[in-house]
């Protein structure tokens, strides 16, 4: 790292040092607007307060918009790696969270014993709080780092509206940085399972199931078939389960049923193991047991997997060694949930996730994250992106 590096690294880790009152606020101002998948004004309006923001640190944001989901924005700094293919450090994380309209009145941000509460507070507005203080300190000290930071809307239902854009992005990065919230155990991300999600229809004929029994054709028999053949498919010494969530049919006990529906997901560790999966449900689906059946089959999310590679497993050192610099012992870990970076990783980008505020019980009315590691994990990223570009 050179002179100027060094300096300007300082200079950054101290200027963060002294934002956690201003981190806090803007964290209180996300968490208390509703901005569920669905809510795209709610999502939108979370952009519109991290918009103002990186305004008031001279920092642009493109917007994309969407009719039906939050808007995608971009905020950019630097320019200085454009004669590269992959030139840009991109930092990555999403507005939307699962909680209901009314949620944020219910149960507003608050803090207690050292944990921030909240709907959404740790996935992941506080990975957002965290990317936007790092993108600020980076604008005023480093400028010419070229450092991209991805905010979109859908991701937990899918990322269907921002997937494309997710991975052109990723196309252009050498590093990203997804911040999710960290493990409550402290740890980082280096591994996710990806998922495919389906709803599964079937149709039958109705009948009188004892007058006309043999004239019917039930739907809910076929459906009960390919569940078992659906769940046979699970292999999880291999990291691969297949789960049918929901099922629903027929029309009463004595009528053969006209109709049936399930939902159901896949979760794999290797894109290799997606594509064989893919090929065995539509194998399953191509099969009719019960006949005057009939099977439509609807994908309903799509998530790659976050597979480790040398140049990922790089990234997660510096990471790791950042962190200890900064008084924290931190491990990647793998987990079974999937996230945007599986889209980012299967672009060809060297990816970690989870390096957001470290939190838990997401997606419950206890979700928290402790405070003090709000702070700590933006300068265990600053310091990330200084020894990145140092070797880069």
């Amino acid at each position: 790292m050179t002179a100027v590096q060094t300096q300007g690294s300082l200079e950054i880790t101290q200027w963060l040092g002294e934002q956690q009152e201003a981190m806090v606020q803007l964290l209180s101002d996300l968490v208390n607007i509703d901005s569920g998948s669905y809510n795209k004004a709610g999502v939108d309006a979370v952009g519109a307060r991290l918009i103002r923001f990186f305004s008031d640190h001279g920092i642009e944001v493109a917007v994309t918009p969407h009719a039906e989901f939050g808007d995608i924005l971009r905020a950019e700094i630097g320019d200085a790696r454009r004669s590269k293919e992959q030139h840009n450090i991109l930092l990555l994380g999403h507005r939307d969270t699962v909680f209901p309209d009314g949620e944020a009145a219910r149960r507003p941000f608050s803090i207690a014993d050292g944990r921030a509460y909240g709907p959404g507070v740790a996935d992941m507005k506080a990975g957002l709080v965290m990317n936007a203080f790092v993108m600020a300190a980076f604008k005023h000290f480093a400028p010419q780092t070229p450092l991209v930071m991805m905010m979109t809307g859908d991701e937990e239902i899918g990322s269907n509206a921002s997937r494309d854009l997710i991975m052109q992005e990723a196309r252009s990065a050498f590093a990203v940085f997804n911040a999710e919230p960290g493990r409550a155990s402290g740890n980082f991300v280096t591994g996710r399972k990806g998922s495919l999600g389906y709803r599964l229809d079937i149709t039958g004929k109705e009948a009188h199931s004892g007058v006309n029994f043999t004239e019917g054709a039930n739907a809910i028999a076929e459906l009960g078939h390919k569940i078992v053949a659906l769940h046979a498919l699970t292999r999880v010494e291999d990291g691969i389960t297949v789960n049918v969530g929901l099922v629903s049919g027929g029309q009463s006990v004595n009528t053969t049923a006209p109709h049936a529906s399930a939902g159901f997901e896949v979760r794999f560790v290797t894109n290799e193991q997606r594509d064989a999966l893919s090929k065995a449900i539509d194998s399953i689906m191509a099969t009719t047991v019960v006949p005057g059946t009939a099977s439509t089959l609807t994908r309903k999310g799509n998530f790659l997997a976050l597979a480790p590679t040398p140049e990922s497993e790089r990234l997660a050192a510096y990471y790791a060694q950042s962190a200890q610099d900064c008084g924290a012992t931190l491990e990647g870990e793998f987990t079974g949930g999937c996230a945007d970076s599986g889209f980012t990783a299967s672009a060809g980008a060297p990816t970690i996730c989870g390096v957001g505020p470290v939190g838990g019980k997401a997606h419950t009315a206890a979700e928290y994250i402790e405070l003090p590691t709000l702070l700590q994990r933006a300068q265990i990223l600053a310091q990330t992106i200084g020894k990145v570009l140092a070797t880069t």
